[in-house]
C-alpha cells in the first residue's frame, strides 16, 4: 500500500504562517512552500492547487523584482496563473 502524500497539507500550513506573520508572503517563503512541494521529485495535483491558491493571494501590489521572476518560473513550470504586478 502506498503512502499518499500529505506534502500539500504542509504546504497549506506553512503559507499561514507566513501570511500570518506579515500579512504578505515574500520570495523566499514562496521558495520554501515550493521546496516542500519538489522535494519528493514529484509535483502532484494536490501540491499544484495548494501553491496556486497560495500564489491567488498575492496582491500585485506586494510584488517586487524577487517576487516576479519567483512567480514566472512557476507559471512556467506549473502552468499556473500568476498575478500581474503593480
Amino acid at each position: 500500500m502506498s503512502k499518499e502524500n500529505r506534502d500539500f497539507l504542509e504546504m497549506a500550513f506553512h503559507s499561514i504562517q507566513c501570511f500570518g506573520d506579515d500579512g504578505r508572503l515574500d520570495a523566499a517563503e514562496l521558495g520554501r512552500i515550493l521546496a516542500i512541494a519538489e522535494r519528493n521529485g514529484v509535483t502532484d495535483d494536490n501540491e499544484r492547487r495548494v501553491l496556486g491558491n497560495i500564489i491567488a493571494r498575492i496582491r500585485p501590489e506586494e510584488i517586487d523584482a524577487a517576487m516576479k521572476a519567483q512567480l514566472d518560473a512557476i507559471a512556467r513550470k506549473f502552468g499556473i496563473a500568476v498575478p500581474a504586478s503593480a
